[in-house]
């Protein structure tokens, strides 16, 4: 048993009492076994689930939990045992854009039961349909955390569609618990299926303030350029950005950084689109120092998403005090509330709007960046990753106290 009995009780008063130190642990805690999966993996280079999994996962690590994430061998090197106080796991999988995500997550579910974790925590949509492996053949409570709404991911095709709608329906009652990014995402988890999810934000650190030493390497100066940053795939709308912005009459450059997630295709038709424009830069991913130098001498970040959870970047482009343009969807409207300087919305889809806002917030950038550092204030107070993964960690132990599932007997055969 992970408690002592009379530990239960205790625990329940401990999530009921919200003014508790944050540190206050159920009586006869013991450090939890946690295996996550549905990440591409560890260290996080791009994706914003990966870095959810490295931030949340290493102050889960630094409360005392062993904290074990498996990794794909196409994310990057797997030869590290550990990072950031994580495990690290190699899982086995196909790199193919329709067997990659399901095969890992199977392979990695297997792993993980010969371990007899206290929790797997799924991150994502599909690998949930591994999930009733984790459920209904072990005795560990299962987690799923929404990133977003997958099955509506432009990316994908009627079949692997059909399977995320599958997964979708799944995710409303094989989970012991789910976790989501946004308020909105927890609102349809109890309206489309009425099923609770906690809600539980994205965080953001710190912002690092870099001088410009590697502008020069795409050719761009400080203040001299919007920013986008993100995977090129259709509901990103990039392609809509590009558009708008090259009917924009300015001098300023427009960067746009990140490359192909299995779209090939997709990221050919952007280019396209830029035509010879010498104002559109693409850099493809950018990581570290690099990306944080971008980020540092942005004239504004640009948003265009048409569907997100809560999207790390905006979070990451507010704390550093850039003005933002994002589309009315309703994670970016949770995030900016309402139109104003500094954070411009323009209606989710319109090129016309968005053209619209993006000469607003070029018009007057001083005055945007005044309306900024408002903004900035409080992402950096209202998302934090500290509060963020001490959440997390009560919900783990709410789980850990509850009596194990009673296991199923067979039903007689009838003669």
């Amino acid at each position: 048993m992970p408690f002592r009995e009379d530990a239960v009780e205790a625990t329940s008063q401990f999530h009921l009492d919200r003014s508790r130190p944050a540190a206050t642990r159920p009586p006869g805690w013991r450090p939890l076994r946690v295996a996550m999966i549905g990440q591409k993996g560890v260290p996080a280079t791009y994706g914003g689930i990966e870095r959810h999994v490295e931030e949340m996962g290493s102050r889960l690590a630094a409360f005392g939990h062993e904290v074990t994430v498996y990794c794909r061998d196409s994310y990057g090197d797997v030869s590290a045992e550990q990072y950031r106080g994580i495990r690290l796991r190699r899982a086995r999988t196909v790199a193919s854009k329709h067997l990659d995500a399901i095969v890992h997550s199977t392979t990695s579910t297997l792993a993980a039961l010969a371990e007899r974790p206290d929790i797997v925590h799924y991150h994502g949509l599909g690998p949930i349909l591994t999930a009733p492996l984790a459920r209904y053949a072990s005795r560990s409570k299962v987690v799923l955390t929404v990133h977003g709404l997958d099955n509506q991911r432009g990316k994908w095709g009627r079949a692997a569609r059909a399977v995320l709608g599958t997964a979708y329906r799944l995710s409303a009652y094989v989970p012991d618990a789910r976790v989501t990014v946004s308020r909105g995402l927890s609102t349809h988890y109890a309206t489309r299926f009425g099923r609770p999810a906690r809600y539980i934000p994205n965080g953001v650190t710190a912002p690092r303030h870099l001088p410009p030493r590697q502008l020069d390497d795409f050719g761009l100066r400080p203040g001299g350029y919007l920013l986008l940053v993100g995977r090129l795939v259709p509901e990103k709308a990039a392609d809509l950005l590009v558009r708008a912005f090259r009917r924009l009459p300015t001098d300023l450059r427009l960067v746009v950084v990140g490359g192909s997630s299995f779209t090939d295709d997709f990221v050919a038709r952007i280019r396209r689109e830029a035509g010879d424009d010498p104002r559109i830069v693409f850099t493809g991913f950018v990581y570290g120092e690099q990306l944080a130098e971008l980020y540092s001498h942005a004239a504004a970040f640009v948003q265009p998403s048409r569907l997100e959870g809560l999207p790390l970047t905006l979070l990451e482009a507010a704390s550093y005090g850039l003005p933002v343009v994002a589309s009315d969807i309703e994670p970016h409207v949770e995030v900016l509330e309402r139109d104003a300087p500094g954070r411009r919305l323009f209606r989710d889809g319109d090129g016309d709007d968005l053209l619209r806002a993006l000469a607003t917030v070029t018009a007057d950038v001083p005055a945007e960046r005044a309306g900024a550092t408002l903004l900035r204030d409080r992402v950096l107070a209202e998302y934090n990753w500290d509060t963020a993964a001490r959440d997390l960690e009560r919900l783990y132990f709410e789980l850990a106290v509850r009596p194990p599932r009673p296991r199923r007997r067979p039903e007689p055969r009838r003669r």
